[in-house]
């Protein structure tokens, strides 16, 4: 039987061209910008234009253009590696190329018997997960891509991802000297507070991802907070900051590893914000010593742990929900549980 994986993720400009647009897209989406479509639009377009010049000041830190495609087909081939010939994956982009109009079209032709939807997002989220499950349903109808379609909703506490994880921070302990003991900064994208209020589960995955790791680590000596970085525009957004934890850690003297723990590949977020931006930051706080660990990427683990979830999901009838239990996430039917089509 072949079988479609759709591998979601959320994109990044290709080159410096493609700053503005691609940040237009972001902030064109109602799951980001929640206004009625006209006036959506506007504030789109005037927010990507004011944020433009910041953002390819920060793409040409990193060569000029996003990563993130790169690094998803490595993924991609590793997984299909790991699935074998009956298995192919399609990478989807939320916010640039491949977008899931092009793919749609690409998997109609390639034929296949079903459809697997696979987030490249551990923890669930209305801003990710579900925007990406939605445009690329709206696509696949347009292009007539009618076959059974199957989704892993989420995984924060998938064991490949958490053994991935854990085998990275051991890592980045070994680049440490064992006194005084490091305080592990496990950093995920920012949220809104608002969103999670209204029910989005990501915070409280984002935790269950953090307590597998730690518990995975078997060092219950290791101080360890979650926090948040990314964060843009007035609202609240969820605490604490990453910045404010590495400000805390130059106070107390305590050396710093940077776990980012909702990315899974190297991107912008993980190559500047964090390896530059906030490593000069702890340099000018007092921080002791500052190590960021690497994404999970396509360690054996991770990609094994996929693998075996993908298999999972090709027997159910229904959308999976990895973790602890049926429920796993607490938003229930309102955001978390896609239909299956058939």
């Amino acid at each position: 039987m072949k079988t479609a994986i759709i591998l979601f993720n959320l994109g990044g400009p290709s080159d410096l061209d493609a700053v503005r647009p691609f940040l237009f897209n972001l902030f064109n989406d109602p799951a980001i910008i929640d206004l009625p479509r006209p006036v959506r639009w506007l504030l789109a377009r005037l927010v990507s234009g004011r944020r433009a010049p910041v953002a390819r000041e920060i793409y040409s830190k990193i060569g000029g253009g996003s990563p993130l495609l790169a690094n998803t087909k490595l993924q991609a081939a590793a997984l299909e590696q790991a699935l074998g010939p009956d298995f192919k994956c399609f990478i989807v982009m939320r916010y640039w190329h491949p977008r899931a109009a092009e793919q749609a079209r690409a998997v109609r032709a390639w034929r296949p018997d079903r459809t697997i939807l696979l987030p490249l997002y551990p923890q669930f989220s209305s801003t990710t997960t579900a925007s990406s499950v939605r445009e690329w349903r709206a696509m696949s109808a347009r292009a007539g891509l009618d076959v059974p379609e199957t989704m892993l909703c989420c995984y924060p506490t998938e064991p490949g991802f958490v053994a991935a994880t854990v085998q990275r921070v051991r890592e980045g302990l070994g680049d440490l000297p064992s006194s005084p003991s490091p305080r592990l900064l496990f950093s995920a994208h920012g949220l809104p507070q608002k969103i999670v209020d209204a029910g989005d589960p990501y915070q409280y995955q984002v935790e269950q991802s953090v307590a597998a790791v730690v518990a995975g680590l078997r060092r219950p000596d290791l101080d360890h907070v979650v926090c948040y970085q990314s964060r843009v525009g007035p609202l609240k957004w969820l605490q604490p900051s990453t910045e404010a934890e590495i400000r805390r850690a130059g106070t107390d003297r305590v050396p710093v590893i940077v776990v980012p723990i909702a990315f899974v590949s190297e991107h912008s977020e993980t190559l500047v914000e964090l390896d530059i931006e906030y490593r000069e930051l702890a340099h000018e706080c007092g921080v002791p010593a500052y190590v960021r660990v690497p994404t999970v990427d396509a360690l054996p683990p991770f990609i094994d742990g996929l693998a075996g979830q993908v298999r999972r999901v090709s027997s159910a009838q229904a959308t999976i929900c990895s973790g602890v239990g049926d429920r796993f996430c607490p938003a229930g039917s309102r955001l978390c549980a896609f239909a299956t089509r058939n």
